[in-house]
């Protein structure tokens, strides 16, 4: 607990303090702990993998990945051959490795690390093109890489190049469509057979995207994009009680994280770093400042990407856990040199993350990219499953710059079905009339029935990113959401309203007992009549 606060307020990634607390126990360390077991290692590694993946999914959010899919796509495989090639070739030429041990080296520092991706860029306000684009990228590219370094490690050289490029395609392809179909069909099971108990969806939830992983494995695919992918199609598909869900894979994220840095800097021998440290720091900087660029500028060509955006997405392919990890499957496999490998990668790893971290919201400010202030918050819209009325109660929390700000609870025109039933402002709650005019901060509580629930939430979302005039300004999907005519009678003249902009976070929490009931809040209105809207 300690160390994430440390972390939070330093804006260092929490990995190395992790791995320093593993190196203060082990070896060279105050306790002196001996371990050496590469094996239990990388098996730790590889389950905490998992994890981590499956947690980063569950808050991928499609809206903001489905724009960059092709090009993270492109980023993952293309770029990585590009960055495994150059920085193959500096440390065989710049360090005098042999060339197994360079390609080795090249492949396992390819791969950006979810886990630290994850933990810094949610703290960076940038624009969610990049976001996305960054995370995707960090979710994919574990994939083809652990193929590279299990076929680099293997015994004898790689005979035929075009047939290891085939493998990988073949595996990823493997992975993607069991990913997809577990994510799916476990979707599709838990939004329709209720669970007895709230707190069985998140361990149903992670146990789907376990699952995914096991299923990739044994068909020799890549199981690591598929538990990826089961995890974004999960986190995507408004499952019931999403709080408690994300709650759960975040501390089971955390827990991995922990105990995986912990055992990599137990399996360090400090003393045995020093020889390699300037070969790590050479290799880095070729990585950092030549590979990365290089396949960044050249992966995103054919994309409309700004240069300054490439800029900053060179800057952000941080490295962590990961490349440690995978640098103990040679250690595992018997390749001559794998020691050296191993040191190399962790030195390399500690001294750039100390390097790219913390300066990346410099980076971000220097360059001039920051999040759209005219972009609304997302709105979040939380569902609970009442089963026996056949009919979902919403909760409705409306963000600082939501458009809904302004907006009459008669404006909202929800589907025959639904309605708002309580309004909680600042602790009071009451039942709106139709002329209540909503506000930010408001939470208001929405029974649907089963039939009309999806369409109630798209309302209320395109509401949200379009205000009251949705629909007829071709805002959203509004229209066809709520069950209204296409053209209907121009509605009264809009009041005032906060400006904002657009943007939906999916969350599911159980429903807050109300504190207070007081009367509606008719008086509430500004600038506007109170009649109802016919």
């Amino acid at each position: 607990m300690a160390a994430v606060r440390i972390s939070s307020r330093s804006g260092l990634p929490s990995l190395l303090l992790y791995l320093g607390i593993g190196i203060a126990l082990g070896q060279d360390g105050i306790f002196d702990v001996k371990f050496d077991n590469a094996e239990l290692t990388q098996v730790i590694g590889y389950a905490a993998l998992v994890v981590i993946l499956a947690e980063g999914g569950l808050g991928a959010k499609w809206k903001e990945v489905r724009p960059v899919l092709p090009a993270a796509a492109v980023v993952s495989t293309v770029g990585v051959g590009i960055s495994v090639g150059i920085t193959a070739s500096a440390a065989h030429y710049l360090v005098g490795l042999d060339w197994p041990q360079a390609l080795i080296i090249g492949a396992v520092v390819s791969s950006t690390d979810a886990a630290a991706v994850f933990s810094v860029l949610r703290k960076v306000p940038l624009p969610s093109r990049i976001t996305g684009l960054l995370e995707a990228e960090s979710g994919f590219n574990d994939a083809p890489v652990v193929i590279l370094v299990v076929a680099f490690s293997a015994v004898g050289p790689v005979e035929h190049w075009y047939l290891l490029i085939g493998e990988i395609a073949l595996e990823l392809a493997i992975g993607a469509a069991i990913g997809i179909a577990v994510g799916w069909l476990g979707a599709l099971g838990l939004r329709h057979v209720a669970l007895p108990a709230s707190g069985l969806y998140p361990i149903a939830v992670m146990a789907i995207a376990v699952m995914a992983y096991a299923a990739g494995a044994m068909a020799h695919g890549s199981g690591f994009l598929a538990v990826y992918l089961a995890a974004m199609i999960l986190g995507n598909s408004k499952l019931p009680h999403w709080p408690a869900t994300r709650g759960f894979a975040d501390g089971l994220g955390w827990l991995a994280q922990i105990g995986m840095f912990v055992v990599l800097g137990l399996l360090v021998t400090p003393h045995d770093l020093i020889d390699d440290f300037w070969p790590a720091v050479v290799v880095g900087l070729v990585l950092t400042v030549v590979a990365r660029p290089l396949s960044v500028f050249l992966s995103l060509a054919p994309f409309r990407v700004p240069a300054r955006e490439k800029v900053l997405m060179s800057w952000a392919g941080l490295r962590g856990a990961v490349p440690i990890i995978l640098a103990t499957i040679p250690m595992v496999s018997g390749v001559e040199g794998s020691t050296r490998i191993f040191n190399i990668v962790f030195v390399l790893v500690i001294v750039y993350t100390l390097i790219q971290g913390p300066t990346l919201p410099w980076v971000a400010a220097k360059l001039k990219i920051a999040d759209d202030d005219a972009e609304a918050d997302d709105l979040g819209v939380e569902s609970a499953p009442l089963e026996r009325l056949r009919g979902h109660l919403l909760s409705v929390d409306i963000p600082e710059k939501s458009k809904m700000h302004g907006v009459e609870v008669g404006e909202l025109r929800l589907p025959a079905g639904a309605a708002v039933t309580l309004v909680v402002r600042q602790e009071e709650s009451f039942v709106p009339s139709p002329a209540t005019v909503l506000r930010r901060g408001d939470e208001l509580l929405v029974v649907a029935t089963d039939p009309v629930r999806d369409k109630a939430e798209a309302r209320l979302r395109a509401v949200g990113e379009g205000g009251k005039l949705a629909g007829w300004l071709g805002t959203g999907s509004a229209a066809g959401a709520s069950g209204t005519p296409r053209h209907p009678a121009p509605p009264r003249p809009a009041k005032a309203s906060t400006p904002g902009g657009s943007g939906v976070r999916q969350a599911v929490k159980p429903v807050r007992p109300v504190k207070k009931l007081g009367p509606a809040d008719d008086a509430t209105t500004t600038g506007g009549t109170n009649a109802r809207r016919q």
